[in-house]
């Protein structure tokens, strides 16, 4: 059993910067891929950018040379920045975890296949 919680959300201007951190907990929190997915009002669930305990990265095209994922193995952490942030943006970030062996991170992302799901962080990008 795994549990993901999510932090750093919040309102920003079009344009400026937000971190977000998803933090793991349990022992096999290094075993698996962690994913960013968010939820617009009156959209679908979408993964943003996913990423496996070796660093394999995908990031879904919206989002490419804004966000970047990153993970610290140390601390079970993984993080996304947003630079540059849009009003299209604005969702609630939700994190999730999956065992790496089952799911590569693009199939993570695009099938939405997170196994261990945060409750969730609003991002509100408006000016």
């Amino acid at each position: 059993q795994l549990q993901v919680v999510e932090s750093g959300g919040g309102k920003v201007q079009p344009g400026e910067s937000l971190r977000l951190s998803c933090t793991a907990s349990g022992s096999t929190a290094d075993s698996h891929s962690i994913g960013w997915f968010r939820q617009a009002p009156g959209k679908e669930r979408e993964g943003v950018s996913c990423i496996s305990p070796h660093n394999t990265t995908y990031y879904t095209n919206s989002v490419k040379g804004r966000f970047t994922i990153s993970r610290d193995n140390a601390k079970n952490t993984v993080y996304l920045q947003m630079d540059s942030l849009k009003p299209e943006d604005t969702a609630v970030y939700y994190c999730a975890a999956r065992l790496a062996m089952m799911v590569t991170p693009e199939n993570m992302c695009i099938r939405l296949l997170g196994r261990y799901w945060g409750q969730g962080t609003q991002v509100t990008v408006s000016s």
